[in-house]
């Protein structure tokens, strides 16, 4: 199927904004940008600001349910994590589906295009696996898929329940036991959706709380195999450096570092309470730093160097994680606006930096180096925003990035075009009324 699109003004991949762009989309893929054109009769008309599709690198879609229901409870991440377990016990494969539909919708009335899930909610009440061991897996893919997003399931091991502790509680429905019996499972996983494009089947360590040394290699060989990206949650909280360091001698980074888990296809989740070393590793290793500020700030983790991570090599990333807020603009300037709270200065990012760990970066750190960019061969992901709301009316061409990036929400998204479809127009998901969805799903779970 064959559609032109004209942009009023759109963000191409030299990272300025150009007027009047053309857009030739056939099937999943952009096959022509013209800048400077006029509109053809035919042609799709997209006003305001056009993007390329936005990459959430890193997402745990069940935790939606968890939002507003944990801000009277003082403490952190620790007694926010019980909240979770308890979340997390009450689901199967009946509840997860139109949860996990509804949470994903909502994604793509935020842009996002293309979601990485950290998926570790494998097995039924007390660890048994289901008739499928991969049963929640598929659920997880099928709602994004119904959501109209393509997915990246990192399929993540998880061994302990703590740095040289048990299992205990709900985290044994998160565990496959032994590192082998996770490859097996993965392995059955990643055969399954082999000859699917919008479906990448990744790895991930859980932490080095939850998978001990000894055992990442496994999860690093799959990854490498399957030529899959990997991910994995680091440094996000002192207590979990201080266990690392008291077990091992060593940073969570310099673990992962010394067990070949950090390269190119690796994304470190957080990164926050990381040193010198730490950021010398990442760096030297290109291995991505995906950021989730507005879960960050809302667990208490802290700010990270992220600016100085970036310096060193690390590509920048975006994920929405608990799912607290889906929004990734208020994602990309918290950025910005986060550090400088923490050092005083102004314009450490500039809007083109931080579209494209939004985009570009973003795609490539899930497998798809392909996307995040308005230009020829690319996936064709197009995310148009208003520039005549409240927000960002007056917006100058010039200026349309920056102010899409510190001023935009994702209440000005008006069309989504996810590979080649229209998932969402006039404000409106094609699934129909995602807050309905999403109220029907949370009265489910009580």
């Amino acid at each position: 199927m064959h559609t032109t699109y004209w942009c009023e003004m759109a963000w191409l991949p030299a990272g300025e904004v150009a007027e009047s762009v053309v857009i030739e989309v056939e099937g999943r893929r952009i096959t022509d940008v013209r800048p400077g054109a006029p509109a053809p009769p035919e042609a799709v008309r997209l006003a305001g600001l056009t993007l390329p599709g936005f990459a959430d690198c890193h997402s745990h879609v069940f935790q939606r349910a968890l939002r507003g229901r944990t801000q009277n409870e003082r403490g952190g991440f620790w007694g926010w994590r019980e909240r979770m377990y308890h979340l997390a016990a009450a689901l199967d494969p009946d509840t997860l589906p139109a949860l996990a539909t509804a949470a994903f919708a909502e994604m793509a009335l935020a842009g996002i295009t293309c979601v990485g899930e950290f998926h570790y909610l494998h097995h039924g009440p007390g660890g048994v696996p289901y008739a499928d061991p991969n049963e929640m897996g598929h659920a997880v893919i099928r709602a994004a898929k119904e959501a109209g997003l393509r997915i990246t399931l990192l399929d993540t091991c998880y061994l302990t329940g703590g740095v040289g502790a048990p299992l205990t509680g709900t985290q044994v429905r998160f565990s496959d036991r032994t590192v082998d019996r996770w490859a097996a499972r993965a392995e059955d996983l990643a055969a399954r959706y082999a000859g699917d494009e919008e479906v990448e089947i990744g790895a991930a360590i859980h932490s080095v709380r939850a998978v001990p040394p000894e055992q990442m290699p496994v999860v690093v060989e799959f990854a490498h195999r399957n030529h899959a990206p990997l991910h994995m949650h680091v440094s996000e909280q002192r207590a979990e450096n201080e266990a690392c360091v008291d077990a091992y001698s060593a940073t969570p980074v310099q673990v992962l570092h010394e067990h070949g888990a950090l390269g190119p296809r690796s994304t470190a989740v957080h990164a926050i309470h990381v040193s010198d070393v730490d950021i010398a590793l990442l760096g030297g290793s290109s291995t991505h730093v995906c950021a989730c500020r507005t879960t960050e700030r809302d667990l208490a983790d802290g700010v990270g160097p992220l600016r100085e991570l970036f310096l060193a090599g690390s590509p920048l990333t975006l994920g929405t994680d608990s799912n607290a807020v889906v929004d990734m603009f208020e994602e990309a300037r918290a950025v910005e606006l986060d550090e400088r709270l923490t050092t005083g200065e102004r314009a450490r990012w500039t809007a083109a930096e931080l579209l494209t760990a939004a985009t570009a970066a973003g795609h490539a750190s899930l497998g798809f180096p392909d996307a995040g960019c308005l230009t020829p061969g690319a996936w064709a992901d197009l995310v148009a925003i208003r520039l005549d709301s409240a927000r960002t009316a007056g917006a100058a061409g010039p200026w349309a990035a920056e102010t899409a990036v510190f001023s935009a929400t994702a209440a000005d998204v008006h069309t989504v075009i996810s590979g080649g479809r229209r998932i969402v127009e006039d404000g409106r998901h094609v699934l129909g009324d995602v807050g309905r969805l999403l109220r029907e799903a949370l009265a489910r779970l009580g």
